[in-house]
């Protein structure tokens, strides 16, 4: 309405000229191919597992999704109900069926760690611009993280390290909105060591709204004919999109 955009759902705005994107604060996961998800196993058939993705239909992975051979009623011997395994969107048919392989570099069973659940309207932040969120994360806290769309996030590693991966997530999931978030999850992991019994220590913020020198908060500003939103707003992990 003349200047003034408005959207049906509560998110952050990206202003790419001549269009405006806004990536909803929460959400459910809408399967897309090649997305590498984590799936729940929630039943066994005679030639597949049906997995629970936390999207509308639960998807089946047949054998032929896999290197394994099983044979009639074997199926349970490579996976049992409540596994996780790491597979890959292959398809999506007019009815909304959802197929999964789990052939690909890095897919696979989940064995050991631990699972931890954010929006998948987050996961772009989690991972970070060309990965640098999810780098800073593993490595500064020593665990191996498998990152899903759908949300859900598989880690690996001491109890310590994935009590701080899942602070982290936290963060992100409470504070996806505000910038500079790969530089605030940094000085928040090496400013606070392990955890203890008060738990984890949140360093000040370095982004927050400062005044400016007569004491007004600045405000962004955007193009001469864009909507009343920053024009140079971006958001890190988010890729390439269109309308």
């Amino acid at each position: 309405m003349g200047k003034r955009l408005f959207a049906s759902v509560m998110g952050y705005a990206t202003w790419r000229e001549p269009y405006v994107r806004v990536v909803p604060f929460a959400g459910r996961y809408s399967p897309k191919p090649h997305d590498v998800i984590v799936g729940i196993v929630q039943d066994v058939q005679k030639t597949f597992w049906l997995l629970d993705i936390d999207a509308s239909r639960w998807a089946p992975l047949h054998t032929s999704g896999t290197s394994w051979e099983p044979g009639p009623g074997e199926l349970d011997q490579f996976l049992r109900i409540g596994e996780a395994v790491l597979v890959a969107v292959e398809n999506l048919d007019a009815t909304g069926k959802i197929g999964v392989t789990m052939k690909g570099e890095g897919l696979g069973k989940l064995s050991g760690g631990t699972l931890a659940t954010v929006s998948p309207a987050k996961i772009p932040r989690v991972i970070g611009k060309g990965g640098s969120m999810i780098h800073s994360i593993t490595q500064l806290t020593g665990t191996q993280v498998a990152v899903g769309q759908n949300g859900r996030i598989w880690i690996e590693g001491s109890s310590e390290g994935i009590l701080r991966v899942r602070e982290c997530l936290r963060i992100i999931e409470t504070e996806g909105q505000r910038s500079g978030l790969t530089e605030r999850i940094e000085g928040f992991l090496r400013s606070t060591g392990p955890t203890d019994d008060t738990g984890p220590r949140m360093p000040p913020s370095a982004d927050e709204d400062r005044p400016d020198r007569n004491g007004a908060r600045e405000e962004p500003s955007g193009p001469d004919d864009a909507p009343d939103i920053p024009s140079n707003e971006s958001h890190e992990g988010e890729g390439s999109w269109e309308t």
